[in-house]
């Protein structure tokens, strides 16, 4: 039967037939349908909406099937209508009628689609029984409506009864309320509330198992006080974990003013609840201070020869490090205790710094300890956190002694040139007390608040450079200068030491590959220029792993590696056997550099042009530099008569001196010499030799005056292919350093002037002045051969 009533848009609820709900309204189109309804016959129809958000919807955006319902009584409030209403039975909307206030339609009852048989009779048995499973695993639903369930009802007022109290989508309720087959309803239902059981069990298992473990703390915390009661009656106030913290505190082995700050932290600990968060601190502090090697050692390695035995299994060459280890050894074997060294390996990437540190501590038969300090900004880091702060723990010098367990460790301390500093401290300034054996003996770490004995523990410290170490902590070191690798002495590391262990790391074996000596030397030439062996050994890893793909592949025949073939693994060369200049140049010079990755040759290029006796200085040159070039024409032009040069030579020339490899900064007064050879040659014409490399600082008066890193300046110069050195006078003694290899192979001049450069370096002698009267700032010109005047 049709019928025209009003329409009640619902948000996200779904009043079902059978059921009674009270429902609120406070939009101006719904509170005039329920005012007009109440006045005439009381009957609505509500209607679920598409999408909840919208104020005002229009009957495109509303469902289609809604249901009748009777409002049993109404209540207005300011603004809004709270009614009590009834649903009396499904309804489909026919049509909209025109109205302005709400909205009204035509509708027609759905009938339900029912049959009295016993599948239908054991379902609303099935869904009454497990509805009240639910309720006793606490689902919430009005004691009305679990009352009305459980009496005798229809399965459609059965249906509908529980479909009003499921935790549903409203999408879901819906269809439900859509559905007349009451079979296919009681179906679906049924599937619904299984799901909700499951959800129930669950928060059932969660709710039993928190309530579990809250009863177990409390009983726990009941017992441990009526524990301490008793306790306390018998005259024993200590319980066991105060017993079994004083039993540890006894067998570490403290300092006597240590172990007594310990047994006051134990007494304290014992008078507090175990709920006071200080007590978990107290517990960590007590965990540092027990677990700490207060006495134990590791026994000393004294066997001198065993001792060098590993040094030498472990690393080639490295003669001063290995030496400096031994004479501890001995001074240790007769003198029975001695502090601690302090060393400080200083050297380029790659030369072994980090993994001498590991054979010396196994060398000397003890724990080894690395921390890494490079990027290290917070002074914390190495003294620890003061207790008061959370999560603090002891500083990474006590971390580490704690993770060897021993305390007399080798303790290397990595990157040291590499800590920072900012607000939170100076980590650099930190290490002093640690790394000073004067002091060390009571280093004090502010988690501890307690000294502790750093004399036993060997440190060793690795930097790339000095100049970024404060000046106070480098005077603190024991310095020992790691250079960069001869060729020679890369090709006994390769083949003693690289080979093997990228052969077993690559799960080849000897039957499968051979390299043959010339393919490593040729490798180590044309594939890397470095001071340490990592792009060595990166090279080496990349050939084995070509191998590796062609045995993996069922390659049967042993690969054999020789020069020839090296480019067929690893590609083209990458540099040329010898990088000096093929050739004789004018205006060019050879300089030798110092870098972090060790020694390296530059050329200096100068050029000529009409100008007005301009200085042009390019390739990226620091300060120092700049003035050794500017030093440099200084002296050539109060040398200009003896150069034969016109005394005004410069008045009309600009003079551009270039350093090349632009992107990469240079500074420094060593390539002094270097550059005013450059200069020279180009106002004279004369070349220079391509196969003399030089070093030195110039003073105006043309004094060469001693440099540094020497060793690696001379390496360079054996790499590249240069056959004489010129080096400083006072430099002479710094060859001691320099391997027989390379000293048998370079021809060494030692000046004290630049005029016995020049002579050196030029391919002819300069022409003589055309008039034999001398400026009186200027002197003749000396070989390396003749006297040279006291300045």
């Amino acid at each position: 039967m049709e019928k025209i009533v009003p329409i009640i848009p619902i948000r996200d609820g779904i009043i079902f037939p059978h059921t009674d709900s009270v429902l609120t309204f406070g939009r101006p189109k719904s509170l005039s349908a329920l005012e007009s309804s109440f006045r005439h016959e009381r009957i609505v129809c509500f209607v679920l909406q598409k999408n909840p958000r919208l104020n005002d919807p229009t009957a495109d955006e509303l469902y289609s099937v809604g249901t009748l319902s009777r409002i049993e009584r109404m209540i207005r409030t300011d603004g809004e209508i709270n009614a009590q209403v009834r649903g009396l039975s499904r309804v489909k909307i026919l049509s909209y009628e025109d109205h302005a206030s709400y909205l009204l339609a035509k509708v027609i009852e759905m009938q339900d689609e029912t049959e009295d048989t016993a599948e239908i009779k054991a379902l609303c048995n099935h869904l009454i029984n497990e509805f009240r499973r639910a309720m006793n695993l606490g689902k919430p639903a009005d004691f009305l409506v679990f009352m009305n369930i459980m009496s005798e009802t229809s399965p459609s007022e059965l249906s509908n009864l529980i479909s009003s109290v499921l935790d549903l989508k409203p999408q879901d309720k819906q269809a439900l309320l859509e559905e007349t087959n009451v079979k296919i309803r009681l179906e679906k239902i049924t599937e619904f509330l299984a799901r909700e059981l499951k959800v129930l069990e669950l928060e059932r298992k969660i709710a039993s198992k928190t309530q579990e473990r809250f009863e177990k703390g409390a009983r726990e915390a009941m017992l441990r006080e009526r524990l301490k009661t008793i306790e306390k009656e018998l005259g024993e106030e200590d319980g066991s974990e105060t017993k079994e913290l004083l039993l540890k505190v006894k067998e570490a082995k403290m300092p006597e003013d240590v172990e007594e700050k310990a047994k006051k932290e134990i007494k304290k600990l014992a008078q507090m609840n175990q709920f006071n968060p200080e007590a978990g601190y107290i517990r960590n502090y007590l965990d540092w201070l027990v677990v700490l090697p207060w006495g134990r050692k590791s026994d000393n390695n004294v066997d001198i020869k065993a001792a060098e035995k590993i040094l030498d299994e472990d690393h080639y060459g490295l003669k001063k490090i290995k030496e400096r280890i031994v004479e501890y050894l001995a001074v240790h074997k007769l003198a029975g205790k001695t502090k601690g060294p302090i060393l400080c390996f200083v050297g380029p990437p790659g030369v072994g710094k980090t993994s001498i540190g590991k054979s010396i501590a196994r060398a000397l038969g003890r724990k080894f300890v690395r921390v890494s300090l490079g990027g290290i900004r917070d002074e914390a880091e190495i003294r620890g956190h003061r207790r008061t702060y959370v999560g603090a723990l002891p500083g990474r010098i006590i971390q580490g002694i704690k993770d060897a367990d021993t305390k007399n460790p080798v303790f290397m301390l990595d990157e040291i040139d590499k800590v920072g500093t900012d607000f939170r401290g100076d980590p650099s300034s930190a290490l002093l007390e640690a790394l000073d054996p004067e002091q060390n003996n009571q280093f004090s770490d502010h988690y501890l608040e307690a000294p502790f004995d750093l004399s036993d523990v060997m440190f060793v410290t690795t930097a790339n450079v000095l100049d970024t170490i404060p000046p106070a902590l480098r005077d603190r070191l024991e310095i020992i200068h790691f250079a960069g690798y001869t060729q020679d002495e890369k090709f006994h590391i390769a083949s003693d030491y690289l080979l093997k262990k990228q052969m077993e790391a690559h799960g080849l074996k000897q039957t499968q590959v051979a390299i043959r000596n010339e393919a490593v030397k040729y490798l180590i030439e044309r594939y890397t220029r470095e001071a340490g062996v990592r792009s060595l050994e990166r090279q080496i890893a990349a050939l084995f792993r070509k191998v590796a793909k062609m045995v993996a592949e069922g390659k049967q025949a042993k690969t054999i590696v020789a020069p020839q073939n090296v480019n067929t693994f690893l590609g083209p060369a990458k540099y040329s056997s010898t990088i000096a200049e093929k050739k004789d140049e004018v205006g060019m010079s050879t300089g030798l550099a110092w870098t972090e990755a060790g020694g390296d040759i530059l050329f200096i290029e100068v050029a000529l042009m009409s100008g007005k006796g301009s200085l042009i200085l390019t390739g990226q040159l620091g300060d120092v530099m700049k003035e050794s070039a500017q030093a440099a024409m200084s002296y050539i032009r109060s040398r200009a008569e003896a150069l034969g040069l016109s005394d005004k030579f410069y008045q009309k020339l600009d003079v551009h001196i270039h350093v090349p490899e632009g992107a990469v900064p240079k500074d420094g007064p060593s390539a002094g010499i270097a550059i005013t050879t450059a200069i020279a040659s180009a106002l004279t014409k004369i070349p220079v030799r391509r196969t003399v490399g030089m070093t030195g600082e110039i003073t105006l008066r043309g004094r060469v005056l001693e440099i540094g890193g020497v060793k690696e300046k001379v390496i360079a110069a054996h790499r590249a292919g240069l056959k004489t050195v010129i080096l400083p006078k006072d430099n002479k003694k710094d060859l001691e350093d320099v391997p027989k290899e390379v000293l048998k192979d370079l021809r060494f001049v030692f000046v004290q002037h630049m005029d016995e450069v020049l002579s050196l370096a030029f391919t002819k002698p300069l022409s003589k002045p055309k008039t034999e009267e001398v400026v009186s700032i200027s002197r003749p010109l000396l070989h390396a051969s003749q006297p040279r005047p006291a300045d």
